[in-house]
């Protein structure tokens, strides 16, 4: 059994399995073919923290491989407050097949996952966010083949993203470019990865856009940070991926955002709505990402 808690928890390998298994999914579900594979299997989506995306992408693609869903808020669950989380994981885990959590601390999907007898999804945490940088890089392979050798510019807070981003492009080879304010820089303990051939850091944001194949944000207040929200603006002001940042990038450079976004504060409107932008195919990828791994940990490397 295997759970999928952060990107590195699986292997190259799966990765090139479940970036074709994706594309596959997809293709049926623009050809209208039905293909329910998940039948009879219940998925069951915790959420602590609010979602639109998490949510609808994988409640529609329980739905769509044939699966139910069991769909649990702070208010039903309380994991870890109305008794502990273990003693949730070991009940829930013997009623369903999969469990999705979108949750605060890794810690606690961590603890959960432990005493799971099933699957265990990280729906996003204060410190990743792996099924998001899973449909970026599904994303990135539709639009310009492999991004093996290539360069991510990471624009912004040192955060869940910034830290998935390293641990994929540890495992995929390919060489992130970071630049955040001071006092917001990736912690590389948490990433669990080291300065080197797949990591460097940039004090000038600009110089992190040059010459890259994608540049990437996220807002600068994420959830659970809003007290910090002006002190973030103030620190965040010249982090805005605009117009002389994409010039800079490779004449076919790629821009993604994870959603949602505030046009003026991380990004201009002219990038995100511009031609480079492949934020709405990344948004949709979520869904076909995601049943890709969802039918990987339920069934194994299903082919055809």
């Amino acid at each position: 059994m295997k759970h999928y808690l952060q990107f590195k928890d699986l292997s190259a390998d799966d990765y090139a399995h479940l970036f074709e298994r994706a594309a596959v999914i997809k293709k049926k579900f623009k050809s209208y073919e039905k293909y329910h594979p998940l039948t009879d299997r219940t998925v069951a989506l915790i959420f602590e923290k609010a979602s639109t995306r998490t949510r609808v992408s994988f409640e529609a693609g329980t739905y769509q491989l044939g699966g139910s869903v069991v769909h649990l808020t702070t208010g039903d669950s309380q994991l870890g407050r109305a008794e502990p989380i273990e003693d949730s994981a070991r009940v829930i885990s013997r009623m369903v097949d999969l469990v999705m959590i979108r949750t605060y601390e890794q810690e606690k999907i961590e603890r959960f996952a432990s005493h799971s007898r099933v699957p265990v999804i990280n729906g996003l945490t204060n410190e990743f966010h792996p099924c998001q940088i899973l449909a970026d890089i599904f994303t990135f392979i539709e639009h310009r083949g492999s991004i093996a050798g290539k360069t991510v510019a990471w624009v912004g807070d040192g955060n869940n993203m910034a830290n998935t981003w390293l641990q994929a492009a540890e495992l995929l080879g390919f060489t992130v470019h970071v630049s955040t304010p001071s006092g917001y820089e990736i912690d590389s303990s948490v990433a669990g990865v080291a300065k080197g051939s797949h990591y460097k850091v940039f004090k000038d944001p600009l110089e992190a856009c040059r010459g890259a194949d994608l540049i990437t944000t996220d807002v600068w207040t994420s959830m659970g940070y809003e007290a910090e929200n002006e002190a973030r603006k103030q620190a965040f002001a010249d982090w805005c991926v605009d117009a002389e940042m994409m010039a800079v990038a490779a004449p076919d450079a790629l821009f993604m955002h994870c959603l949602p976004a505030h046009r003026g504060e991380e990004v201009e409107a002219d990038v995100i709505d511009g031609p480079q932008s492949v934020v709405w195919d990344e948004a949709e990828n979520r869904l076909h990402a995601q049943k890709a791994l969802m039918e990987f940990l339920l069934l194994g490397k299903v082919q055809g």
